[in-house]
């Protein structure tokens, strides 16, 4: 049977200690170091050779989320959270279909989180999992480092056929709403991301991007004429010769940023 390489990360060592002991009965997992903050745990699993990963969520200076956020995908390892109750993140991983065992860890759900990434590993379905992971990053990890000021989203990471696109955000020409889901168009392309166009307006840099309706977001970079429309309302054309209506609320903004008068 094939070895899966396991990774623990967190800071406390009781419960880093609770999850190697737990281990000891699960045939075929090696664990092949632990680590007790973000900073630790990103350079090993940059190196790509973690299968399985244990993550605490709320660690100082960095928290889970923001540790996943800076792994690329294609070394991303199947996670199992590990976290004391928080009523918003059991929420996110129930609607994304993720593994989580709550603090203190109960030897029964711990095996059924570790039985199933077990087999998402042998099976070689990691992608699958990477589908589901994707969107959850985009609500909490990447947004949480843009908000503290490490840096606005440079990709948009958009689950496409059972893999992750990384789209650029230099090449979007403006993000519409679509019921539960967020269309992003490119000049060649339009993606679909289960996001909201408010975590997404998070994300991307202000100095870039604009909000002119409640339902879109415009890179201004594209913006070539306001076109009047009915009513003192007007029309944001975008260089492929896309016509946006601007919501009379984003109008004053807009017209700063463009510096109209």
């Amino acid at each position: 049977m094939e070895t899966i390489r396991a990774l623990i990360v967190d800071d406390e060592p009781l419960a880093r200690e609770g999850v190697r002991i737990l281990l000891k009965t699960v045939p075929a997992i090696t664990i092949i170091g632990e680590c007790q903050n973000g900073r630790q745990a990103l350079k090993v699993l940059k190196t790509g050779n973690v299968d399985l990963l244990f993550l605490d969520i709320q660690m100082p200076e960095m928290d889970g989320f923001q540790v996943l956020a800076r792994i690329p995908m294609e070394r991303m390892p199947v996670v199992i959270f590990i976290t004391a109750y928080d009523q918003h993140a059991v929420r996110a991983f129930l609607v994304h279909a993720l593994d989580y065992v709550l603090k203190p860890l109960d030897e029964d759900r711990f095996r059924e989180a570790v039985e199933r990434a077990a087999e998402i590993i042998r099976q070689r379905r990691v992608s699958e999992f990477v589908v589901r992971l994707a969107p959850l990053l985009a609500e909490t990890g990447q947004r949480t480092a843009a908000a503290s000021g490490q840096g606005y989203a440079d990709t948009i990471a958009v689950p496409v056929s059972g893999k992750i696109v990384l789209v650029r955000t230099d090449e979007v020409n403006h993000i519409a709403a679509a019921d539960y889901y967020a269309e992003v168009h490119t000049g060649k392309q339009v993606y679909l991301l289960r996001e909201s166009i408010a975590s997404l307006e998070q994300r991307l840099d202000p100095e870039r991007f604009a909000r002119i309706h409640r339902s879109t977001i415009v890179s201004v970079m594209r913006i070539i004429s306001l076109e009047p429309l009915f009513n003192g309302e007007y029309a944001a054309v975008l260089q492929d010769g896309t016509s946006l209506k601007i919501s009379k609320t984003y109008l004053p903004q807009l017209r700063k940023r463009l510096h109209i008068r």
